[in-house]
């Protein structure tokens, strides 16, 4: 893949300025960069869903390109197909039989037919290449890889859970044999053992691997390349070597150049004190003064100048109340979706004011719906779930569902009956300024649109918040800035997280552990303790 001169802007913004790089055919990249510096829209540049305004992107003409999108729901339609019917579609093997099928009539009446005879030559080399013989037992192999069970092979796609759809977009994406594997945001919405399988699968993956990811863990594991994005110069730059590797590369760069500024800084100084001493001299000291001078101008034509410092969100709350002691009590919970699914059953527990309470569970168990149904979006089948009178939820949905995506950031914020003066103050807390408040949120990123729901719910007052995959779509500092916040807010949280680093940053007290209702205290390894489990209790 070459990229040459690219240039491109969306909206009158300058994304990328003249950028050039080569891949290579075996090389796994990371891409990296500021949410917004234009990440996404490179993969967009190479699928041609986005024209660059100058320059070109050239790939070989018959290499497959597979797409995993950062909103899986962008790539998984929402209807009555059976996930088995679906990952069946990645390889065209029914399409190629019926047309073989059809053409071998068509022979049996016109046996001479040339035309006929080499588009069946050419129909049993697409066959061959999509493995014909082997391809249930390909399929079977990487759902075997991923643990999608047969009982969720049979279920229709709109009764998927967020990360029951990630595995089935990754298994249809690792079906579907492609040359050049394109993943944004991979690891959103997968637990730990799912993570760590497809962490394994990539690192031998023979092809190309482009990796958009905040996920360092995944980073340093499978890719050999990092691409990094510059928000603030529109420029992208190539490192050889892992995340690990290029934050080395680029913390040495900074201190070399802060090091040569200082060093400047101090000369300049040294030859303007003497040019101020001697320039109105006479002799040798004003000739000694002309010299500095020209020294002087030189380093000023020269002059290093250091990186601008990037804004990072600042995140406020105010609580009016604290409310009860006891602001959450469940009671004989029981839910299903199908009748012959119930996901728990006579589930108990209760949190405490001021508490950090941690869900966990394998992907398809019900810990988002479990946020759902204490935020009433869902009713139980059975039991009672006692919010205290005292209690305010405010509900971070890990795809956005909080947010109208037709509506403008500004209007977004319409219902958190709050002055304009003070949404503006918060939207420009969170990196919304000026005239981008009146975007519409279906043209965010999904890292902006993260933000904006991170604004949104500081701004609700609530002292219960429900966080449901909260550091999904955001870089690596952003997830640090967000983590202090929550390990200080001194309202409650109930908490659904993968993100390890992330969840031991909060000061969690207790776990839930689904689907089995049973309660744990926290320690930093008790979420990869229980990934473990599950994987001896399936063997």
């Amino acid at each position: 893949m070459n990229i040459t001169n690219l240039v491109f802007a969306y909206n009158n913004e300058i994304i990328y300025n003249d950028v050039s790089f080569e891949l290579k055919q075996k090389d796994h990249i990371g891409i990296i960069g500021k949410n917004g510096a234009g990440k996404s829209t490179l993969f967009k540049l190479i699928l041609k869903e986005l024209e660059p305004d100058y320059g070109s992107i050239k790939i070989t003409s018959n290499y497959r390109i597979s797409y995993l999108p950062q909103v899986i729901t962008d790539e998984i339609p929402n209807n009555d197909t059976t996930v088995w019917d679906y990952l069946l579609t990645a390889r065209p093997i029914k399409k190629l039989e019926s047309e073989m099928s059809n053409l071998y009539l068509k022979l049996s009446e016109d046996s001479t037919n040339k035309k006929i005879e080499k588009r069946l030559e050419y129909i049993q080399s697409q066959l061959d290449y999509w493995d014909y013989y082997e391809a249930d037992s390909i399929l079977l192999r990487i759902i075997n890889m991923l643990k999608i069970s047969s009982e969720l092979l049979d279920l229709p796609l709109k009764k998927c859970s967020g990360g029951q759809k990630s595995k089935i977009a990754f298994a249809k994406l690792l079906y579907s044999k492609p040359e050049i594997i394109l993943l944004d945001e991979p690891t959103n919405h997968l637990d730990l053992e799912t993570k760590q399988e497809i962490i394994n699968y990539l690192k031998d993956y023979p092809g190309m691997i482009l990796v958009i990811s905040h996920d360092i863990d995944f980073l340093n594991q499978v890719t050999n390349k990092t691409l990094w994005i510059d928000k603030l110069t529109k420029q992208i730059e190539l490192i050889n070597g892992n995340y690990e590797k290029y934050r080395k590369i680029k913390e040495s760069k900074t201190e070399a150049l802060e090091n040569a500024y200082k060093n400047q800084e101090r000369e300049i100084k040294k030859l303007q004190d003497i040019v101020n001493l001697y320039s109105n001299s006479s002799g040798k000291r004003k000739r000694m003064a002309e010299s500095r001078e020209k020294s002087l101008n030189k380093l000023l034509e020269n002059k290093i100048e250091l990186r601008p410092v990037e804004k990072s969100i600042k995140i406020k709350m105010k609580i009016d109340d604290l409310g009860s002691t006891i602001p959450l009590k469940v009671e004989n919970l029981s839910f299903q979706y199908l009748p012959q699914k119930t996901l728990y059953e006579n589930l108990n527990f209760e949190i405490y004011r001021g508490e950090r309470f941690l869900i966990v569970g394998e992907n398809g168990v019900g810990k988002s719906t479990l946020l759902k149904l204490i935020h009433q979006e869902l009713n139980p089948t059975e039991g009672k779930i006692k919010i205290a009178e005292k209690t305010k939820i405010s509900y971070y949905a890990q795809e956005h569902e909080t947010l109208n995506f037709s509506k403008t950031i500004l209007e977004n914020m319409e219902d958190t009956k709050e002055n304009n003066a003070i949404i503006r103050a918060q939207l420009g807390n969170f990196l919304f300024q000026n005239n981008e408040v009146n975007k519409k949120v279906s043209v965010l990123s999904p890292g902006e649109r993260s933000r904006l729901a991170l604004a949104k719910l500081t701004l609700s007052k609530a002292n219960l918040l429900l966080l449901d995959e909260p550091t999904n779509h955001l870089d690596p500092e952003t997830q640090v800035l967000i983590a202090n916040f929550f390990k200080t807010y001194k309202g409650t949280i109930l908490l659904v997280s993968h993100n390890p680093h992330f969840v031991d940053k909060l000061g969690i007290e207790r776990i839930l552990l689904l689907p089995s209702g049973k309660i744990m205290y926290y320690d930093k390894k008790i979420v990869e303790f229980y990934e473990n489990q599950n994987k001896v209790n399936k063997k």
